[in-house]
């Protein structure tokens, strides 16, 4: 599978995937989405409610951004990161991404690095509060092996991976948060709140990045 290396409208990379006409990011800025999608509406939504660890699962590691942006946002707090991918980005592709160099933030670079290198399926350490386990393989065949606060769903569209974003899909998810977890998505689509709402979430749409009108966080209720 062909992967090409793009710049986007913020000056940050993404990967772009000819044979399935998608590309990892939005062409309007790959960190300012992941950003607004992930950090901003997601991360420090929950940072602001509790002072324990926080347990977050991605599906779709792509390219590490959002492991990085999570690890330089977390500033000590303990995180227990979770990550699946079907298809992993190589070493060498992910090297050539400009994220850490665009951020400016002490460490960044070092982090991304380490955060490529790290062993596939099993628990690594990055930093004193990072704790990373990427996990090669389908959302499908996943067996989650804990409960989750937060849930980074970064899949490609619904238009390129259907089979993601169907109920049974979210049922899975739902039964594996914690009560107050929250889910963050991009995607806003009717058929997508639909299936999020009938696994049993609380649906809340919010502004998107840019480019995106929408986006929306699930909650899964503290009593059900």
């Amino acid at each position: 599978m062909e992967r090409i290396l793009e710049a986007t409208a913020d000056g940050s990379h993404t990967i772009s995937i000819p044979e399935m006409q998608v590309t990892y990011h939005s062409k309007h800025g790959a960190v300012q989405e992941s950003m607004h999608v992930f950090i901003e509406a997601g991360l420090r939504f929950k940072l602001k409610t509790t002072n324990d660890s926080l347990s977050v699962l991605e599906m779709g590691f792509g390219t590490g951004l959002n492991a990085l942006l999570t690890l330089l946002e977390a500033e000590g707090r303990e995180i227990w990161y979770e990550s699946l991918e079907a298809y992993p980005v190589s070493v060498e592709l992910a090297m050539q991404l400009n994220y850490a160099a665009l951020l400016k933030q002490d460490g960044a670079v070092d982090y991304f690095k380490a955060i490529h290198l790290a062993a596939w399926n099993e628990w690594v350490k990055v930093t004193p509060g990072f704790h990373l386990c990427k996990r090669e393989g389908t959302l499908e065949a996943f067996h989650p092996t804990g409960s989750y606060d937060i849930v980074y769903f970064d899949a490609f569209a619904p238009t390129a991976q259907p089979a993601l974003w169907t109920e049974s899909v979210f049922k899975k998810l739902f039964a594996n948060m914690n009560p107050g977890g929250i889910l963050v998505t991009y995607c806003s689509k009717g058929i997508v709140r639909r299936a999020m709402q009938a696994a049993g979430f609380s649906i809340e749409k919010i502004p998107g990045p840019p480019g995106k009108r929408e986006m929306v966080r699930a909650t899964k209720p503290m009593t059900t």
